[in-house]
């Protein structure tokens, strides 16, 4: 089994680069991952702060945002989002995401709720997001490893 894994948030600056390369930084057999944003600039950096955030965990990032297209839909597995906003607007654009499409926190844990964006916020902001992530992914991880 393999998995595809779309992180999607609004201008894939800060929660989806976060939270792909934390996925990524597992090195998980069979799962790929990538980012997008609903509303992203083509090829921006990743905010200096959420590249802060990821360097204190030892993870460097190297990522260009990316305008979400059918191409990335067609090519996920499952798409996370980091809001129930971004969700609604993927499958509103997207119906054949329809089944695939979660927020994070639904699909790795179970409940409803977003993730803040911490955008212009102090890194602090970035950190508490890294962290939310970083333990959502933590249990995505374990369900795959026993899968995988």
């Amino acid at each position: 089994m393999s998995y595809r894994i779309l992180f999607v948030c609004t201008g894939n600056t800060c929660r989806s680069p976060m939270a792909a390369a934390l996925l990524a930084n597992k090195r998980l057999p069979g799962v790929e991952v990538k980012s997008a944003g609903v509303f992203a600039a083509e090829g921006s950096e990743a905010s200096d702060q959420a590249k802060m955030a990821l360097r204190e965990k030892g993870i460097e990032a190297e990522h260009r945002s990316s305008l979400l297209k059918k191409e990335h839909i067609d090519w996920a597995t499952h798409v996370l989002t980091m809001t129930s906003g971004h969700k609604e607007m993927i499958i509103q654009r997207f119906p054949e995401a329809k089944d695939k499409t979660f927020t994070l926190k639904q699909f790795a844990a179970g409940t409803d709720g977003d993730i803040a964006d911490p955008f212009g916020g102090p890194l602090e902001a970035y950190r508490a997001a890294r962290d939310e992530l970083e333990a959502l992914i933590d249990r995505l991880a374990e369900k795959w490893r026993t899968e995988l």
